[in-house]
């Protein structure tokens, strides 16, 4: 055991995960590539959980960071702030949310916290539908709706939660069915659902379920919902802190592929817009928004040295295109796993979008997981010199492949190579 890992031990919490048998200090990081303290180079397939979304050490970002921390780094919201004005106003026009206004936090699982603050709020109810198998951060509020055993410590709750099937297409009682006929079934079970309570505030839902294993429904299923809540009032809420600013490379937000029926009422974000700096937030339209009657700040929500970063970071993702080449490159590098899994009795499915795949794992010659192989694995491309994560839920059986945005062909290569010689060793 190494001198950091014993000293991690004996102050940190137990349930404070760590990947690997031996942990990993990752000491500094280059465009797509991170080095550890003891010198190893490693391809990084995971970006500090979907968060290095440009690349390490981006020259930009660095340094708006560093030009910004020679003037002022914070002040709070409760004083006029320039990069926060800046950097909401290029947001609310992103969303797709007709007169949206924009507050910043800290982290993904703030900012969902916030938008059930909104929602139970404005509708006057405290009950939530939520996807099986979802995820939606730590807090008490979040942890309370979260849909994954493995991330839910409590069943304490401020929240009556409600599950709605739809986030997994190929498990559960739908899976055998068409893509059209799942999306009925899911629909048919959310108005019978709606039939047995009292009006729930909104449905929280990731358009790609993140800790889940990167699962989703088939493309229009929330739009279908939409129809069903738009009628009795329920908002809305796309929870886009894993699959906002064109990782999918098809769409810049993830509810995009179920758009159909309008934007959503409330929007989460976090994780990639701050390259590594903790910004979280909510965009909704102004009548949510400001439905709150009584005073509200945020010490550290959108504080200038943040801002400046997420500024400087959205400003090179959209002038580089990093959706189309996330979309691009995904493309390639998915199509190259589906050829390796299929010759991989271990591999139950590859599946994704863009820059955000997953490859589930279960026992070969049936449909039981096997997270054994999935930390098999992870040991494995880490001895390559490839940082990959897991996640899902049935038993962390599935392989996570989340890299920045500004992935080369090369690299894509690269990680494959090394993804496929630790799938083959599972054989």
């Amino acid at each position: 055991m190494s001198d950091l890992y014993a000293r991690h031990r004996s102050v940190l919490p137990d349930w404070l995960a760590l990947y690997y048998e031996n942990p990993l200090e990752i000491t500094h990081g280059e465009g797509r590539h991170v080095w550890d303290s003891d010198g190893n180079r490693y391809l990084d397939f995971f970006g500090g959980i979907l968060t290095t979304m440009t690349a390490h050490a981006l020259p930009e970002v660095t340094k708006a960071v560093s030009e910004q921390a020679g003037r002022i780094l914070h002040s709070s919201t409760l004083y006029l702030n320039r990069p926060m004005v800046e950097l909401a106003e290029r947001i609310a026009q992103l969303s797709g949310i007709p007169d949206a206004r924009v507050f910043f936090t800290t982290s993904g699982t703030e900012a969902n916290d916030t938008a059930l603050l909104l929602a139970t709020t404005y509708r006057r109810s405290n009950t939530i539908l939520a996807m099986r198998n979802s995820y939606h951060g730590r807090s008490f509020s979040a942890v309370g709706i979260t849909g994954n055993r493995g991330w839910s410590p409590t069943s304490l709750s401020p929240l009556q939660t409600l599950y709605v099937h739809g986030g997994v297409r190929t498990r559960g009682p739908y899976a055998a069915l068409g893509d059209a006929d799942f999306i009925a079934a899911c629909v048919d079970d959310l108005k019978d659902l709606l039939g047995h309570t009292r009006p729930p505030a909104a449905l929280i839902a990731e358009p790609i379920q993140g800790v889940g294993g990167f699962t989703s429904g088939p493309d229009g299923l929330y739009a279908a919902f939409r129809e069903v809540l738009a009628e009795r009032g329920i908002l809305w809420i796309a929870d886009e802190v894993q699959t906002g600013w064109g990782r999918t490379g098809d769409h810049f937000w993830g509810w995009q592929a179920h758009g159909q029926s309008g934007p959503p009422d409330i929007l989460t974000f976090a994780k990639g817009i701050g390259n590594g700096s903790s910004i979280g937030g909510v965009v909704a339209r102004a009548d949510i928004m400001n439905c709150l009657d009584a005073n509200s700040i945020s010490t550290f929500g959108g504080t200038q040295i943040t801002m400046a970063a997420g500024l400087a970071n959205l400003t090179y993702l959209l002038e580089h295109d990093l959706q189309g080449n996330a979309r691009r490159v995904g493309g390639l590098l998915i199509e190259r796993l589906r050829t390796v899994a299929a010759q991989v009795p271990h591999v139950r499915e590859v599946r994704g979008r863009g820059l955000m795949l997953g490859v589930e794992l279960v026992k070969p010659g049936t449909d039981q997981a096997d997270p054994d192989a999935a930390a098999a694995v992870l040991e494995a491309t880490r001895a390559d010199g490839l940082l990959i994560g897991k996640g899902g839920g049935h038993n962390t059986s599935a392989l996570r492949i989340a890299p920045p945005l500004s992935l080369t062909v090369a690299e894509a290569e690269e990680g494959a190579a090394i993804l496929e010689r630790a799938l083959r060793s599972l054989t």
